[in-house]
């Protein structure tokens, strides 16, 4: 317990940074903030900007992924922080589509580094038990990002500057706090738990024994392609992806609250709104997930009922019943929950480093491709009502719970296999006949005596 609080607070602190979650919400703020006008931006450009970060994400994914496995993790992640403050402050100089398109390539191959980089240290240094409320505790940080980013976004439009817009303030104020942040994941995040810095000789060992029950490994530097060939030929691999590719989440949503009728000025502030939704539906998420009598699938199924009748009532209400489509729509905030879940289940059920990695690249890019994707359904035809990305959301969020419970079957299904198959070398069990009923039977127990009559004769 003393061990595990000691780990909590070194790691939880900097994996909750808010600001390595803000950064991919401040496309959906500037919108709100003048970037459309101000780099002449049309709807099918700024839906393109969005899904080029996550062509990106997805293209370098496997990329990125190795390099978690080849140096150390911490440093990665540092590096590719760095970079991305760079290029986040990189934005504010751009004044056009092609350059905006330039700088979101280069932002989503490093972003690429940071969910993967949470889910290796994370079952690196916390037992199954006990990952899904962290990858929780860390993933509801997207709320908190975006309650800080709707507080900046809210300030800078107050500012007025003659040369330099709202929007540009708001990618230097994040650019440069993400900077700030890089620092501290180059210093205090560890790489693993052998090499932790703030963990004493006889911490690291003990650190190491204690995730010996997940049957995982810690770190290996050598890729095996053993692992990756049976990971790629595991139906399971890509029934995570399919989960993970309908499980997308969105940048539109300052432009979906602001179609609902309310200005700027209230958009923003309602932005903040959407963080706590998000904090407090993850919450319930993780720690139903966390609960012995239901487990992860089912909270996620249950997490995904309220987002679906969400989805219905926004594409149903009134469209001048704003307050009624706005509470709506923060009800759809509920499909958040499920996916992140999901991502403490793809980091228990994963053994071996090089299949691990190798999952989580898959999972990932099925994510990508979802998110890239759901860009084009938010066309300027379909506004204001946009009914039809709201019955494919409909639709996704339906697929996605009937995929866990699939999932669900097929582990629990490959969990009884394998308890049979270790009982049965364990007493080397047979299968004999008596009255008509057959009985398995341990073969050391077995006494066949009365061979004559064909029958058997169990010795207790």
């Amino acid at each position: 317990m003393h061990l595990r609080r000691k780990i909590d607070w070194h790691i939880m602190p900097l994996m909750c940074s808010a600001i390595t979650f803000m950064d991919k919400t401040t496309l959906g703020q500037a919108a709100v903030l003048g970037i459309l006008e101000d780099a002449h931006l049309s709807a099918n450009q700024f839906n393109w900007l969005g899904t080029i970060f996550y062509f990106s994400y997805f293209s370098f994914q496997y990329p990125q992924n190795l390099a978690l496995q080849r140096f150390p993790v911490g440093k990665w992640m540092s590096f590719n922080i760095t970079l991305w403050a760079i290029i986040l402050c990189c934005h504010a100089a751009c004044k056009s589509f092609g350059a905006l398109f330039a700088v979101r390539f280069l932002l989503g191959i490093c972003e690429g580094a940071i969910t993967p980089g949470f889910m290796i240290v994370t079952s690196m240094f916390y037992t199954r038990a006990e990952q899904t409320l962290r990858v929780g505790y860390w993933f509801l940080m997207n709320g908190f990002a975006v309650i800080i980013l709707g507080f900046i976004s809210f300030g800078v439009l107050h500012t007025h500057t003659p040369h330099f817009m709202p929007w540009q303030w708001l990618m230097m104020i994040t650019g440069i706090i993400t900077l700030v942040t890089a620092g501290l994941f180059w210093f205090f995040f560890p790489d693993s738990p052998a090499s932790a810095k703030f963990l004493n000789k006889n911490e690291r060992a003990q650190a190491i024994q204690r995730i010996l029950v997940n049957q995982t490994g810690i770190e290996n530097k050598h890729f095996k392609f053993p692992q990756f060939l049976e990971t790629v030929k595991d139906p399971r691999t890509w029934l995570l992806a399919f989960i993970a590719g309908a499980s997308y989440l969105t940048n539109q949503r300052q432009l979906i609250v602001s179609q609902f009728g309310f200005t700027d000025f209230q958009t923003t502030l309602l932005g903040c709104v959407d963080g706590v939704v998000e904090i407090l539906t993850i919450w319930l998420g993780v720690k139903l997930a966390s609960t012995r009598n239901i487990g992860r699938a089912h909270a996620c199924v249950l997490m995904y009922i309220p987002a679906i009748v969400g989805t219905i009532l926004v594409s149903t209400l009134p469209f001048t019943d704003k307050v009624g489509l706005l509470f709506s729509y923060w009800i759809c905030i509920f499909a958040i929950a499920p996916f992140t879940i999901f991502l403490g289940w793809v980091t228990s059920i994963t053994s071996g480093h090089t299949k691990r990695i190798t999952t989580n690249a898959i999972v990932l890019c099925g994510y990508a491709t979802g998110n890239a994707v759901s860009q084009f359904m938010w066309k300027a035809q379909y506004q204001p009502r946009n009914h039809i990305p709201w019955a494919v959301i409909t639709t996704t969020n339906t697929s996605s719970a009937l995929a866990l419970l699939l999932l669900r079957y097929l582990l629990v299904a490959d969990n009884t296999r394998r308890d049979r198959e270790a009982r049965d070398a364990e007493y080397d069990l047979v299968d004999v006949q008596h009255d008509g009923t057959t009985f398995e039977v341990d073969r050391a127990f077995l006494d066949l005596t009365d061979k004559e009559n064909h029958e058997f004769r169990y010795v207790y």
